[in-house]
């Protein structure tokens, strides 16, 4: 099973919990449940929850605002703000991790080994190269090749993480000036083909003229050499009748 699969499984699992939660202690349980589980790397559908939304309002909404952190953040941030949120788990810890490199991922193509230990809290390269290899790359959510000569982890693929507020508006802005781009390099292109194939008429018009003038001045020696052999016949008659009287 693939791992868009398996996320829409789990997503459709926990949507169902927390949508049943009839109190806020059970809906806090739902999110610890979520963002504890190992292969589940997407919260947004949850987050949307009209009751779970409605921990802003209660005791519980260092809940919620851990929900938010998964689904938007990454290990820095829950450092920056561990005091205003529930402790974690080490399930909740290696998540939260993972997504931090999900994150890095998603941005830049070569990770260098340096900012992947500082970001993820890591001591030596051996360490940090067995997350890769067994909490990320097996996990499915990136691929990539560990490159040790120059220190870096080379990202191949990244699995998408949760859109943040306001992302969804820029990628429209991005994919409509790409759009424009693409059609104004349409037309250039269309322009170039049009150039070139009125190039082709030039070039076949003046073939031809050149093909004419060929003709014409071959006609035009043909006949200057006819017309030089002509007399040449004459002499030689009148010089064999004038030996004939002679004789």
């Amino acid at each position: 099973m693939d791992i868009e699969q398996r996320q829409s499984e789990l997503i459709d699992q926990f949507v169902k919990q927390a949508s049943a939660a009839s109190n806020t202690s059970a809906i806090s349980s739902v999110i610890v449940d979520a963002t504890s589980h190992p292969l589940l790397f997407a919260f947004s559908e949850i987050l949307a929850l009209p009751n779970v939304l409605q921990l802003e309002a209660t005791d519980e909404k260092f809940y919620l605002d851990l929900l938010r952190l998964f689904a938007h953040g990454i290990w820095s941030d829950y450092k920056s703000n561990a005091d205003r949120l529930p402790q974690l788990v080490p399930d909740q810890i290696l998540k939260l991790k993972q997504l931090t490199v999900l994150t890095l991922a998603e941005t830049y193509k070569v990770l260098p080994y340096d900012q992947l230990m500082q970001e993820l809290d890591v001591t030596n390269v051996r360490e940090l190269e067995d997350f890769l290899i067994n909490e990320c790359m097996y996990a499915g959510i990136v691929r990539g090749k560990l490159d040790q000569l120059r220190r870096c982890f080379e990202v191949q693929f990244a699995a998408g993480r949760d859109l943040r507020p306001g992302q969804l508006g820029n990628m429209i802005q991005t994919l409509s000036d790409w759009l424009s781009t693409s059609e104004n390099m349409l037309v250039s292109i269309q322009d170039k083909i049009k150039w070139a194939d009125s190039m082709s008429e030039v070039d076949k018009k003046h073939r031809k003229e050149v093909e004419e003038k060929v003709d014409e001045v071959k006609k035009s020696i043909f006949k200057k050499l006819h017309t030089v052999s002509r007399p040449t016949s004459t002499s030689e008659g009148m010089r064999r009748s004038a030996l004939n009287l002679v004789e």
